[in-house]
């Protein structure tokens, strides 16, 4: 028995036990396509994340997690000094980064 006839028709009527490997196919293909299309890029995506985290330096533009818009005035190991709008300085983690505002409607 073929790979197309068993995912078509099943496994045989006539009393025939498949083979093992066989009984276990669809879920073999589920988590197959769920690797490709869901965990794959979400783990790429959270690679290029820490990145841009690691890449991060004084004078950038940066959005928090929250929204908050501000210019990197210090870097530090794991917390980020900014300047907000009116001069106002916040220290924040630098997981609380998202993106650069360059980056927005680029779909990314």
């Amino acid at each position: 028995m073929n790979l197309l006839t068993f995912l078509l028709f099943g496994p045989p009527a006539d009393g025939q036990q498949g083979s093992s490997i066989m009984s276990f196919l669809p879920l073999i293909l589920i988590m197959v396509v769920f690797y490709f299309f869901f965990i794959r890029p979400q783990m790429k995506k959270a690679k290029e994340q820490r990145k841009y985290r690691e890449a991060l330096k004084k004078g950038d533009q940066i959005i928090t997690i929250g929204g908050i818009h501000g210019k990197i005035v210090e870097v530090r190991d794991t917390t980020i000094l900014i300047e907000v709008e009116g001069g106002n300085k916040l220290l924040i983690e630098k997981s609380a980064v998202v993106m650069d505002p360059s980056q927005i409607g680029q779909g990314k």
